[in-house]
C-alpha cells in the first residue's frame, strides 16, 4: 500500500488488490490556503464531512460520504458516525491491511466507533487542535484503538499554519521521530512492527 498526505485530512492510497491497481482519496477538500491539487483521480473517493468544497474527482469513482459500507475492487470500507450527525469515521480493509481514519474527530470515540475501528493495523488520527482533536485527545484514540502504526493528519502545513505539529504529538505520544518525513511511503503487513506502536510523520505532498 502507498500512502500520501495531501493536507489537513486528505490522504491518497494505492492498493493492489485480486482485480487491480486501486486508488483512493479521503477527504479531498479543497483549503482555504496553500496548495492543494485542482483535481484528483480515483476509483473510490471518501468523505468524512460531506461533498462541501470538494476538488473534482475524475475516474468515474464510488463516492461514498455517509454512514454504509461498499467493496470496490477488493477494498472493504466500513463507514461510521463521527463525532458530529454529518460527519463519519472510516475503515478500510485491503493487502491484509486493516486502516482507520479518524475525519476531524471531535469528541472521545463512542463504544459503536470502538466497535468498527478495533482491531487497526495503521490509523490516521487528527493533530492539530484546529476543528478536531488537539494532541492529547488524539493521544486518547491511539489508547482507545491501540493501532500498530500512527499516522497524523490535520497537523501544520502551509494549508494550516497554526495547526499543532507532528513533533509536538510525538512529544505527547512520547516516542521520538526517527527519521525525516517523506512525501510517499509504502507499508505491507510483512512490516509492521510487533510490539512498539510506530508513529509515521508525512511530509505533505
Amino acid at each position: 500500500m502507498h500512502i500520501s498526505w495531501l493536507g489537513g485530512t486528505a490522504i491518497k492510497l494505492q492498493f493492489k488488490t485480486y482485480s487491480d491497481d486501486v486508488v483512493v482519496v479521503i477527504d479531498p477538500y479543497s483549503p482555504e490556503q496553500g496548495n492543494f491539487p485542482r483535481s484528483l483521480t480515483a476509483n473510490l473517493a471518501i468523505f468524512t464531512r460531506g461533498q462541501k468544497d470538494a476538488v473534482t474527482i475524475s475516474g468515474n469513482p464510488f463516492i461514498l460520504d455517509t454512514p454504509g459500507e461498499c467493496d470496490v475492487k477488493g477494498v472493504l470500507v466500513t463507514a461510521t458516525t463521527g463525532s458530529q450527525p454529518t460527519h463519519t469515521m472510516i475503515r478500510l480493509d485491503a493487502e491484509n491491511l486493516s486502516i482507520a481514519h479518524l475525519g476531524l474527530a471531535q469528541k472521545a470515540l463512542t463504544e459503536e466507533q470502538r466497535d468498527v475501528l478495533s482491531n487497526i493495523d495503521i490509523l490516521f488520527v487528527p493533530i492539530g487542535g484546529l476543528y478536531g482533536y488537539d494532541v492529547e485527545a488524539a493521544v486518547k484514540a491511539v489508547n482507545d484503538l491501540e493501532p500498530r502504526v500512527i499516522i497524523p493528519i490535520a497537523c501544520q502545513s502551509e494549508n494550516d499554519p497554526t495547526a499543532a505539529t507532528a513533533a509536538q504529538f510525538c512529544k505527547e505520544m512520547g516516542v521520538a521521530m526517527t527519521k525525516e518525513p517523506e512525501t510517499k511511503i509504502i507499508i505491507k503487513k510483512k512490516d509492521l512492527p510487533t510490539e512498539d506502536t510506530t508513529v509515521i510523520v508525512l511530509a505533505k505532498e
